[in-house]
């Protein structure tokens, strides 16, 4: 496996959900903000802020850095509990609802990371969702963990390449936050984009 440019974690989460989204925002460096980014900003505040504690008989570690060599990972976790048998639980904090498996895989990724680091087994973990307000366990299964590596893999290939894939132009685009920068509807018509130049920028010019 080759592991020469190293894959962020969060980019995991971005391109299981869009793989156009992560290399704008992983290749070409574009970011903004909208409501849905705003409202997971502050709900990370307590997470972001690194305090350690005690909670419910076990330790809680917040904002821990992770790496893997073996995949060519770096990132950091929300948090991470250990228990009083030393069993190990990455947690992942989002502002909403679930959709999909985008979170569990960013999980996942967390949990092999830890793995290697600590020569532990981590056999599950934790993603809180923010809008109901409940915990959902993500059991680390065969398929997940083979999954994530693929993902990995086609990441590192879309980084390496440098090409900024189709835009898909679904239901997705309406909640992301790179609308305005992907515009996906001129992305897909070509005509449109001709139409544009001509009536917009040529248009001017005579």
């Amino acid at each position: 496996m080759s592991v020469e440019l190293v894959v962020p974690i969060s980019a995991i989460e971005h391109f299981a959900y869009c793989p156009r989204q992560c290399a704008l925002i992983h290749c070409d460096g574009v970011w903004s903000d909208n409501e849905h980014t705003v409202r997971g900003t502050r709900a990370h505040r307590r997470v972001d802020s690194g305090k350690h504690r005690r909670e419910r008989g076990q330790l809680v570690l917040r904002g821990i850095p992770l790496w893997s060599e073996v995949l060519g990972l770096s990132g950091r976790a929300d948090a991470v509990e250990i228990a009083e048998d030393d069993a190990i639980r990455p947690v992942e904090y989002k502002a909403g609802v679930r959709h999909g498996p985008t979170a569990d895989l960013q999980l996942c990724a967390q949990a092999l990371c830890l793995e290697e680091m600590l020569k532990a087994e981590i056999p599950y973990g934790y993603v809180w969702y923010g809008g109901p307000r409940r915990r959902l366990r993500v059991d680390f299964t065969t398929a997940l963990r083979n999954e994530v590596c693929g993902i990995v893999e086609e990441i590192r290939e879309q980084l390496l390449s440098g090409q900024l894939p189709a835009a898909v132009d679904d239901e997705r685009c309406s909640a992301c936050q790179l609308l305005h920068h992907c515009l996906p509807q001129l992305a897909n018509a070509p005509r449109k984009v001709r139409s544009y130049l001509k009536d917009v920028v040529f248009g001017c010019a005579t």
